[in-house]
């Protein structure tokens, strides 16, 4: 099994309290505030957890053989799924970007390659694009597992999509591939491609000025107003340019509440334990 180490993000370079451009890499993430630090490369991460980590990219972004993986002090890579921990405490988690809003690469964690890095997705050996910009940071929660032989009672008996748990960061700051971010979830979407039961975690950065207003599912119409209706919009139908059907979602095609979102994510955790304790065939997953 797997290691679990907590990881924030901090600098050996300059850092600043809020910096202008987001960038590749994590987040110094301490109790009070969020610093951010760049360097071309890699990005040592110090903060409140140990050990350091440096988050490395390989390769040149929008190829093939582009990766962005994480490393801890003594030059082990680590794995963003399964050795950055899911739970910080009082419903807050931690969040990793794979694709930052008003961008359109499909990126993802490799789940089947060794360390999980992150990388663009790929269809026939092309390099993946949404057909338009996706308009909320979007990512995954660690150590989640949509198990695929679990049929969801609640959600028309839908299988589990093999993945991580996707959240919907919902924040108004672009964040950067790699970016690992303290979240609190708001609500849930039940989303249905193709059969697969599709979690869409709705949460929001505690460092976004609105964090403090919005807790709840009904604060996110307040303060966010449409935004619950275009995520669902989105997810429903970005497929369709390329000739596919549209998605469905289950629970009444409305977003669930924050209590349903803790729910999702703690069954999903579950699920997580059992595969990495091999207590769940893995097949083709990584769980290195």
């Amino acid at each position: 099994m797997a290691a679990t180490r907590a990881i924030t993000i901090a600098s050996n370079s300059t850092c600043s309290l809020l910096a202008k451009k987001p960038f590749v890499g994590g987040t110094a993430l301490s109790l009070n505030n969020l610093k951010f630090c760049r360097t071309r490369r890699s990005y040592t991460c110090r903060a409140i957890y140990n050990p350091q980590v440096v988050v490395k990219e390989e390769g040149q972004p929008e190829t093939l053989d582009y990766r962005v993986f994480f490393v801890d002090k003594s030059g082990k890579k680590v794995s963003p799924w399964h050795d950055i921990p899911l739970r910080l405490g009082d419903d807050i988690y931690n969040f990793i970007v794979e694709i930052p809003k008003e961008s359109s690469a499909k990126m993802e964690v490799a789940t089947d390659e060794s360390f999980t890095p992150i990388k663009q997705d790929t269809k026939k050996g092309k390099l993946r694009y949404y057909p338009y910009n996706i308009h909320w940071n979007y990512g995954l929660l660690p150590q989640t597992w949509e198990d695929p032989s679990f049929a969801n009672s609640e959600v028309e008996g839908a299988l589990g999509d093999n993945d991580p748990v996707d959240v919907v960061e919902i924040g108004e700051r672009q964040r950067k591939i790699g970016e690992v971010l303290k979240v609190k979830p708001l609500g849930a979407l039940a989303m249905i491609d193709e059969g697969e039961l599709d979690w869409k975690i709705v949460a929001i950065s505690l460092d976004d000025p609105k964090a403090p207003f919005v807790n709840d599912v009904d604060d996110v119409e307040k303060h966010f107003p449409g935004t619950l209706t275009a995520i669902r919009d989105w997810f429903r139908d970005y497929k369709i340019p390329d000739g596919k059907p549209a998605n469905k979602f289950g629970l009444g095609n409305k977003a669930a509440d924050k209590d349903y979102a803790l729910k999702v994510i703690k069954e999903t955790n579950e699920s997580w334990n059992k595969l990495i304790k091999r207590s769940i065939p893995a097949g083709e997953l990584s769980l290195v």
